[in-house]
């Protein structure tokens, strides 16, 4: 089960998405999005949220709303995190996720430190919160399927601008070949 909730603070709006359990968080982390960001409290335990990305934007492109969207769902989704005042979100792409056989269920790890990035998020604002769960829903997806259709899809984008690529390449020679032919 994953929880779906829609951050339309911004337009158009963002995708935000969420395990039910550190289980269902093993099966995002295995087959998230390459786009996708995933957020955490710092150093407690807390619900892994993960941010979908349009194409083409990256980590630095997250407009602030959406940014505290997401870090006030996973505060108020921390058992510790929701009770305490000045904590620490972090948040970094999941292509830079880590996960070792020897980790815990529910356990993360990072390739490169330098590109976990983090924000402070003073104290819970429930009218974020609140708007948030109302566009919560409920969907058991077949993770795997999503990521194997996402990346046939890329790969034939992959395929079709390679193909482009050619033909301009086709082009350019027979253009030199016929300037040639002037000379």
């Amino acid at each position: 089960m994953v929880y779906y909730f829609t951050s339309a603070v911004v337009s158009p709006p963002y995708c935000i998405y969420m395990g039910l359990d550190k289980h269902e968080n093993e099966e995002l982390i295995k087959y998230g999005f390459p786009e996708d960001i995933w957020f955490h409290v710092d150093k407690l335990s807390s619900a892994h949220v993960y941010l979908r990305l349009p194409k083409n934007q990256t980590i630095d492109d997250i407009p602030a709303a959406v940014l505290e969207d997401c870090a006030q769902l996973v505060k108020a989704n921390s058992i510790q995190g929701n009770k305490m005042n000045n904590i620490n979100v972090v948040y970094t792409p999941w292509a830079n996720l880590k996960k070792t056989g020897e980790m815990d269920v529910g356990q993360i790890g990072f390739h490169k430190g330098k590109e976990v990035k983090s924000v402070k998020v003073d104290k819970r604002k429930n009218e974020i919160v609140n708007r948030l769960n109302k566009t919560k829903e409920e969907k058991s997806p077949d993770l795997r399927a999503e990521r194997e259709q996402r990346d046939q899809e890329e790969r034939k984008e992959n395929r079709q601008r390679l193909q482009q690529q050619r033909e301009l390449e086709k082009l350019e020679v027979a253009r030199r070949k016929e300037e040639a032919e002037l000379r």
